[in-house]
């Protein structure tokens, strides 16, 4: 992730947390192959996509929290059965997790500014270790101004 990148940040309704996504993404992937990239579509292709797609991230936010990122491939142009131009955000399919961050709820997506987002949780292991504190832990000590 690149220091002065913008990024956005999207609610990822119907989830409660990174699991479900990874879920949703290990599904559609069994479905479509290995060459299946995830994708968000969107009405709206980002004005600032250019400053976005040199090192950005998808910020999602589950429950009120921002507490992981894809970084973003591509925005691609897509004509749905209806017609209508929509774009996708092209993802990376790896998700890694983020201090959580309260954020309120809100349509669509907003740019948030490199200095605004959370910091990718460390961990232990490179694949598939545990967070250097649990969730809940993690959680309590944000909300107090502790990091």
């Amino acid at each position: 992730m690149t220091e002065a990148a913008l990024h956005l940040v999207k609610l990822c309704v119907g989830a409660d947390g990174p699991g479900d996504l990874i879920a949703w993404h290990k599904a559609r992937a069994a479905r479509h192959g290995p060459r299946w990239t995830p994708r968000h579509t969107t009405r709206a292709k980002p004005k600032r996509a250019a400053e976005v797609l040199a090192g950005g991230s998808l910020y999602w936010v589950f429950r009120g929290e921002i507490r992981a990122r894809q970084r973003l491939l591509a925005v691609e142009p897509v004509t749905g059965a209806d017609g209508v131009i929509r774009h996708d955000l092209v993802l990376e399919p790896k998700l890694v997790l983020t201090v959580a961050q309260a954020r309120r709820p809100f349509q669509g997506w907003r740019y948030l500014a490199a200095a605004d987002a959370p910091a990718d949780l460390k961990r232990r292991a490179a694949e598939g270790g545990e967070a250097e504190l649990p969730e809940d832990l993690e959680r309590a000590l944000n909300m107090l101004g502790v990091s």
